[in-house]
C-alpha cells in the first residue's frame, strides 16, 4: 500500500527518545528548551512549544483577551482544528470562503464579514501555501484585528522570501506524525509579542505563574500561584527530542517533498480535467498534494479504484460550515468553497515516496478519473 501520508523516521530519533527514557525526566524539561531555541534560530524570531497544534492556536487567541462574544473570521476549507480551537475559547469562527484557484482565504468575503465583534482573522496556509499575506494584514491593520496564522501546514515554507513565522503578527505550527516535521505530536507559536508569549507560558502549564523557567531547569515550584484559567499544553521532553532531530534533518525532509511535488505538477499539468495549485516549490514546503478533479462525480468510487490499485487517497478537508455544530453557528452558504470540496482528491505525498510510486500513481490516477466524472 502506498500511503497518503506518514512519518519519516530515522535511527537518530529513536537513539534521542531513548537517551531521554535513559536519563528518566520525560515530561517538560531542558529538552524543550533545548528545541525552543533551535526553532528561534530557524525563525530569527520568539517560539513556545505546545503539545499540539490546536493547542496553539487555542492559546494564541486566548492570549489575545479573545473570548465570549467575539468573533474570528477563518476559512471554512480547513481542518476542523481551527474551528475548534476558536469555539474552545468561546469565540465564535466565522466561516469564510476561498479563492477558487490558491484556497486561500477570500480577502473579498473576509472584509464583508468584518463587524464590532470581529477581533481576529485567521488565514490557513492550505497544503503549505500562503499567497496572499500582505493583502490579509492590509485587511488587518485596517481594521485593527489581530493575525493568527494556522501554519500548521506551512513548517518551511517562504513568503516574500521570508520563513512564514519570521514576520508574523503570531504563527501557529504543528508537529504532528504527518507535518513537515514531528516530534510525535506537538506544535509552537511564533510571534514577537511579548505579552502572548508570556501569557501562553503559563497557560501550557494549567496557569502556573513562571513554571516554565522552573521546566527548563528540570524542576518545578511548590509554591506558586495561578490568576487565570491554564490547560495542560506544555511539550514533553520525549516529544521535543524528536523534534530537535526532525529540525536537522529539515533539509532533507523538505528537498523530497518539494521534489517529488515538482514530479507531479511536470505529469498531472497538461491534463485537462486536472486542476493543480500554482505553486512555486523553491520557497513552498508541501504537506499534502491535494488535487482537483473537474466534474468529478462519484469521489468514493474514485477512492476506492485507488485503493484497488494499492493508493491510499484521502480529501482534505470536509467544510466547517457544513458540520453540525458549526452549522447552527453560522447558517451560511460559501460558494467557492461548495464547488471546490466535491471535486478534491489528495494524493500521496511523504518523503519515503519514490519517482517510481510518483509515475505509479499518476498512471492509475489518469486511467481511473473519467469513469467518475
Amino acid at each position: 500500500m502506498i500511503r497518503l501520508s506518514k512519518s519519516s523516521i530515522s535511527d537518530e530519533e529513536k537513539k534521542a527518545v531513548l537517551n531521554i527514557l535513559d536519563h528518566e525526566y520525560l515530561g517538560m524539561g531542558r529538552e524543550v528548551r533545548e528545541f525552543e531555541k533551535e526553532l528561534e534560530i530557524f525563525f530569527k524570531n520568539n517560539v513556545v512549544c505546545v503539545v499540539n497544534g490546536t493547542a496553539a492556536l487555542q492559546l494564541a487567541i486566548e492570549s489575545c483577551d479573545i473570548g465570549l462574544g467575539d468573533e474570528i473570521i477563518v476559512p471554512s476549507l480547513t481542518y476542523i482544528s481551527s474551528f475548534q480551537a476558536i469555539s474552545a475559547c468561546l469565540a465564535k469562527p466565522i466561516p469564510c470562503d476561498v479563492d477558487e484557484h490558491s484556497y486561500q482565504i477570500s480577502i473579498k468575503d473576509a472584509e464583508a464579514k468584518i463587524n464590532s465583534k470581529t477581533k481576529a482573522i485567521m488565514p490557513v496556509h492550505y497544503s503549505g501555501h500562503a499567497d496572499n499575506l500582505d493583502a490579509v494584514y492590509a485587511l488587518a491593520n485596517k481594521y485593527s484585528l489581530r493575525v493568527i496564522e494556522d501554519a500548521a501546514h506551512a513548517f518551511g515554507s517562504k513568503y516574500n522570501k521570508n520563513l512564514i513565522g519570521t514576520k508574523s503578527d503570531i504563527a501557529c505550527f504543528s508537529f504532528d506524525g504527518i507535518k513537515n516535521i514531528t516530534s510525535g505530536e506537538g506544535g509552537c507559536v511564533v510571534t514577537r509579542d511579548e505579552k502572548v508569549l508570556k501569557r501562553i507560558r503559563n497557560s501550557r502549564i494549567l496557569g502556573i505563574k513562571n513554571e516554565s523557567e522552573h521546566k527548563y531547569k528540570d524542576k518545578r515550584q511548590w509554591k506558586y500561584d495561578v490568576d487565570r484559567q491554564g490547560w495542560r499544553y506544555h511539550m514533553s521532553n520525549i516529544m521535543a527530542a524528536i523534534g530537535r532531530i526532525q529540525l536537522n534533518r529539515f533539509a532533507e525532509l523538505s528537498s523530497k517533498r518539494q521534489n517529488l511535488c515538482k514530479e507531479y505538477d511536470k505529469i498531472l499539468k497538461e491534463n485537462e480535467f486536472i486542476s493543480i495549485l500554482d505553486r512555486d516549490y523553491n520557497n513552498i514546503v508541501p504537506h499534502i498534494y491535494p488535487i482537483r478533479i473537474l466534474g468529478l462525480k462519484n469521489f468514493d468510487g474514485l477512492k476506492n479504484r485507488l485503493m484497488e490499485c494499492g493508493i491510499e487517497t484521502g480529501k482534505h478537508y470536509f467544510p466547517n460550515h457544513m458540520l453540525s455544530y458549526f452549522k447552527k453557528m453560522n447558517n451560511v452558504r460559501l460558494p467557492i468553497t461548495e464547488k471546490i470540496y466535491p471535486e478534491l482528491i489528495t494524493i500521496p505525498l511523504h518523503p519515503d515516496l519514490s519517482y517510481n510510486d510518483i509515475n505509479y500513481i499518476c498512471d492509475s490516477l489518469i486511467n481511473s478519473y473519467k469513469d467518475f466524472l
